[in-house]
């Protein structure tokens, strides 16, 4: 259905991956658990869908893998990224279209996830820069090694795992997330099922997932990137750009991890559009965007009148990073102040002035 390769339990992939059961489906793929009989170990198998259009899409996705898997041999940061073990093409059940199948090492759930537990307060501190760490080492990698802007950085597409094959059974215990079940930590939710103890979260390890929205820096593919709360302003705007939207992307991540809210939640209304409101949200926290920005936009019309570049939707509400996190989540000034210090220079309006990846690794509230 939609494209999608039926398949069942006992099924054997290319002669080699017996399926034990679904992990998930997406819109451009299903993800099955199987047996890899040849070595004798567990791998998540994605089935790409067969519609037409998807097959250079595959290909592109095939093309990043590989060259993280090359780049790795040079870079230990490349294991920040999910590590591609094989992939091959089997014919479909109608015989007519020829399926691109990819052989990942299995993780955990995704990040979102685990986040369900703490939608009051946020994952506790330590664990959040430990990940951000771990993700902004993964971009570093994939900017500067690989020339690969991802585009799709969420929660949802940074998978966790355990270190050790105690931690890493329980991560597997919680797959089926994907079908609304939280990972449970003690401390953090009634349901005592498949939890994991409290000391265990600063045990778990973070990949970046899913290159298949992913674009070269020197080719973007399309002007229509990320999901929206992560949607970086130039993107927004209808600009040229660059890696600098993945900074972007994860300083809403981190804002979010930090304090179970979106930084940037946009909603459409009675006579505005959800990409109005983003973009008035966005002036709200972080100020007047720049004229020279605004207007260099063939969407410039679109969100502001011209005479000194206001924005068409009227009655904002200004407001400054540190007082939210004070005021609205209970952090102490000083703490605030400290964060804010750190997600403002990923937030910057220019992108060749926002931070990198490399810079915000060396940001004195993550390194601390």
């Amino acid at each position: 259905t939609g494209g999608h390769h039926p398949m069942q339990e006992g099924e054997v992939f290319n002669t080699r991956y017996q399926v034990l059961h679904k992990l998930g489906c997406g819109a451009f793929a299903t993800v099955w658990l199987c047996q890899d009989m040849r070595r004798k170990k567990q791998v998540a198998v994605k089935v790409l869908k067969s519609r037409e259009g998807f097959a250079e899409t595959a290909r592109d996705e095939v093309a990043f893998l590989r060259c993280v898997s090359c780049m790795k041999k040079k870079d230990l940061a490349g294991e920040n990224i999910i590590c591609l073990l094989d992939d091959f093409r089997m014919i479909g059940e109608n015989g007519f279209y020829i399926l691109l199948c990819l052989v990942f090492e299995v993780l955990g759930p995704s990040l979102r996830c685990l986040m369900g537990n703490y939608t009051a307060q946020g994952l506790p501190l330590p664990f959040v820069k430990k990940s951000l760490q771990q993700v902004l080492a993964g971009l570093h990698f994939l900017h500067k090694r690989c020339c690969i802007i991802h585009t799709d950085i969420k929660p949802e597409n940074i998978l966790l795992y355990g270190c050790s094959n105690r931690l890493q059974g329980l991560l597997m215990d919680t797959l089926h997330c994907a079908q609304g079940t939280e990972v449970r930590l003690k401390g953090a939710g009634a349901d005592l099922g498949n939890q994991l103890e409290v000391p265990d979260l600063m045990s778990i390890e973070v990949k970046i997932a899913d290159l298949g929205s992913a674009c070269w820096t020197y080719k973007p593919f399309s002007k229509e990137i990320q999901t929206q709360p992560y949607r970086a302003l130039e993107v927004l705007l209808g600009l040229d750009y660059s890696t600098p939207v993945d900074i972007w992307s994860t300083a809403c991540l981190a804002f979010e991890m930090a304090t179970g809210e979106c930084l940037f939640d946009p909603q459409p209304g009675k006579y505005f559009s959800r990409d109005d409101d983003h973009v008035a949200r966005i002036i709200e926290l972080l100020g007047r965007i720049p004229p020279q920005i605004v207007f260099s936009s063939s969407k410039s019309t679109k969100f502001f009148s011209r005479p000194g570049a206001r924005l068409r939707l009227s009655r904002l509400s200004p407001r400054s990073l540190p007082g939210i996190l004070a005021d609205r989540h209970g952090w102490t000034r000083r703490e605030a102040a400290a964060f804010a210090a750190f997600l403002l220079p990923a937030l910057h309006y220019a992108p060749e002035r926002r931070a990198s990846a490399a810079q915000s690794l060396r940001h004195a509230w993550i390194a601390a």
